[in-house]
């Protein structure tokens, strides 16, 4: 799969990503190339279109995506595991059967609904209700939900389908929240706006999205009316894996970059890669890429994603890899100098994509609080 993977990547993402990068353009065409690999619906059953493959698979496919285009890994990252999986693991046979072969071959591109406007790690804080009609069937939603990835995929209208997290209670506990399958075309939903000018995934789009008196049918309610945070916790384990692979992605891309530029420039007589400033980038670049990828590996070997309660090490993960990617980014751009600073050599854009991973999926602050939260409670030893 991995050397599939980078034949894929050498041939047909590594060309496109500059210019869909300076256009802040979504390359749909090749996203439905992914469909066709069997990439969509990795985690997914074949019964439902997928290919039924699991953890470590999932971190193969972001790592090496990411090596040469985190935007677009993000586009794939919000369709694959924050709709396709999280629908998988949580929807009933219907929903799945009607909405997840279209998202796997790539008909259907999809995301999730779970951040506000005013409410981001503060999940519990969202004001998006779903009020029901007097016999159930029905649900009015009303609200808006800000950064989604795959929010629209043109710039002008919203993607096909999403996972959106409502407050059906009215309060902030795990029984107040409900997850949503919301269509396109839905009346009331709409695109709020297209998020321009990011610092970085800028070929990967975000978008707000608001709900203004929209009817959906209970047939959309995921999972059981009040349970949504259970999926919500089952899916951020998964997230967060991945999420880690791409760090590593960048990273691993990194020291590839200024080790071949380091063996090439020439400075003082002798190539750059003789200094011991340029050798000490790259050396403790390359530990720090093999530790982070020592730790992704071996959590996503013992991950069963039908299960949750692995929280304290999918947080480690990426408590770890974000900052360790930004790093070694950060380093590649120092070893090239003037040319690091431009993207046609890469490592500029790979700085800038390395940012979002430490406030996506979860801040670094998040998972200081959670990983303290269960040591503090489940570990007076460590295993």
């Amino acid at each position: 799969m991995r050397e599939m993977l980078r034949g894929f990547v050498e041939t047909e993402v590594d060309p496109q990503a500059l210019e869909h990068n300076r256009k802040e353009l979504f390359n749909v065409e090749l996203f439905r190339k992914l469909g066709d690999l069997g990439l969509l619906g990795i985690t997914v059953p074949a019964e439902y279109g997928g290919s039924e493959m699991d953890a470590t698979a999932a971190v193969i496919a972001h790592e090496e995506l990411a090596a040469s285009d985190p935007a677009f890994c993000l586009s794939y990252l919000a369709h694959s595991m924050l709709f396709v999986n999280n629908l998988c693991q949580n929807g009933n046979h219907e929903q799945k059967s009607r909405f997840l072969p279209g998202a796997c071959s790539g008909e259907l591109i999809g995301g999730m609904g779970m951040s506000e406007p005013g409410a981001g790690t503060d999940v519990m804080g969202m004001a998006t209700t779903a009020v029901p009609n007097a016999d159930g069937s029905e649900y009015t939603i009303n609200g808006a939900k800000m950064w989604i990835t795959n929010g629209t995929i043109d710039g002008t209208d919203t993607g096909n389908v999403f996972l959106v997290y409502a407050k059906t209670g009215k309060g902030r506990g795990k029984n107040d929240l409900t997850s949503f399958i919301i269509e396109k075309d839905m009346p009331g939903f709409s695109l709020g706006q297209k998020i321009e000018d990011k610092c970085g995934m800028r070929a990967s789009h975000t978008a707000e999205l608001v709900f203004q008196d929209v009817k959906v049918p209970a047939a959309n309610i995921v999972g059981e009316v009040g349970g949504a945070t259970l999926c919500m916790h089952r899916n951020l384990e998964i997230e967060r894996l991945v999420l880690a692979a791409m760090s590593l992605g960048i990273a691993r891309r990194s020291i590839e970059v200024m080790s071949n530029y380091a063996s090439e420039r020439k400075a003082f007589g002798k190539s750059i890669g003789e200094f011991g400033q340029i050798q000490k980038a790259i050396s403790e670049s390359y530990a720090e890429y093999q530790a982070g990828r020592s730790y992704v590996y071996n959590v996503a070997k013992d991950l069963d994603i039908s299960t949750y309660g692995n929280g304290l090490d999918a947080d480690g993960v990426k408590l770890y890899c974000a900052p360790m990617g930004k790093r070694v980014a950060d380093r590649a751009v120092q070893v090239l100098g003037g040319y690091g600073y431009v993207g046609e050599y890469q490592v500029e854009r790979l700085w800038r994509d390395a940012k979002l991973l430490e406030i996506g999926g979860g801040t670094n602050e998040a998972h200081h609080k959670n990983m303290f939260r269960d040591l503090s409670r489940n570990y007076s030893k460590l295993p």
